[in-house]
């Protein structure tokens, strides 16, 4: 679906935000792209989107150049930028000048969607709260249809409610023919949405796993100061002291990604150096 390879760029040849930058995004996946602000998330979303254009390497979707912006990709692909525009029209007036853009567009879904986030029909979009301006456009572009959803932000100006709404109504909208990308510097919002994390820090990234695969290799536990002999990362919180310890057990823990990302984020890379071993499979 999207293949970035050996991509290197910045808005100054002296300051890359990239460097030799690789990632592959398949069909039937939600990706969460965390990030610290400045990390370059954003202008990584306008490389996938040929927005803005790499100094090397290559960054393709359905193995067409992003730069181009062929119609017959631009088709399949809905992009939300975190700052949005809407123009002084109706919802209805919306979709009858911008719907042929998206020939598997479904007017039905927009119309559940809209309802899912409580957001009127008939008003017009600029003279809404940026938070429903948010999710009428959500809404809209799950209900294009495009193999490729890109969204920056998109739970900036959403309430707590509304982003609990956000994630039922994303995690519906997955199917095997479609390819989701959040960025969020906000590391909660995407908890139990996402099912593979993928964090950009110091120009490259540094993971990009599936979050079964972690919760296998990855064990992540209230633990006193001796058990923290033991672990990959820890830091306190008001819950105790909080850790990421090797799996030894084969049981499951439910993958904290607060905890993740800062462990990702950390001068130790204990947790990252962990995961770039191979795994040996058990004897029988």
């Amino acid at each position: 679906m999207v293949r970035i390879h050996n991509l290197s760029f910045g808005y100054s040849r002296r300051s890359p935000l990239f460097e030799n930058l690789h990632l592959s995004l398949s069909h039937g996946h939600i990706y969460g792209l965390l990030g610290k602000n400045g990390a370059g998330k954003s202008t990584l979303l306008k490389n996938m989107v040929g927005l803005v254009f790499p100094q090397a390497g290559t960054c393709q979707i359905n193995g067409q150049p992003a730069a181009k912006r062929l119609p017959s990709v631009l088709e399949d692909l809905y992009f939300l930028p975190e700052e949005i525009y809407v123009p002084a029209l109706t919802a209805a007036q919306y979709v009858a000048s911008t719907a042929d853009f998206y020939p598997r567009f479904d007017q039905a879904e927009l119309e559940r969607y809209l309802r899912e986030f409580e957001v009127p029909a008939h008003a017009v979009l600029d003279k809404m709260s940026f938070g429903q301006q948010k999710k009428f456009m959500i809404a809209f572009g799950l209900a294009t249809n495009t193999g490729l959803v890109v969204m920056d932000e998109p739970t900036n100006g959403l309430d707590i409610p509304s982003k609990v709404q956000f994630r039922k109504i994303m995690a519906s909208a997955l199917t095997e023919q479609r390819c989701m990308i959040i960025s969020t510097h906000q590391v909660r919002d995407l908890d139990s949405l996402i099912d593979t994390v993928v964090v950009l820090h110091n120009r490259e990234i540094v993971l990009n796993q599936d979050l079964e695969q972690l919760a296998e290799r990855l064990t992540f536990a209230t633990v006193t100061d001796e058990q923290a002999a033991d672990a990959l990362y820890t830091e306190d919180s008001v819950r105790g002291r909080q850790a990421i310890l090797p799996n030894v057990t084969g049981r499951y823990s439910r993958v904290d990604m607060e905890l993740l990302f800062n462990a990702a984020i950390s001068s130790e890379q204990s947790v990252i150096t962990y995961l770039k071993q191979p795994v040996y499979e058990k004897s029988i």
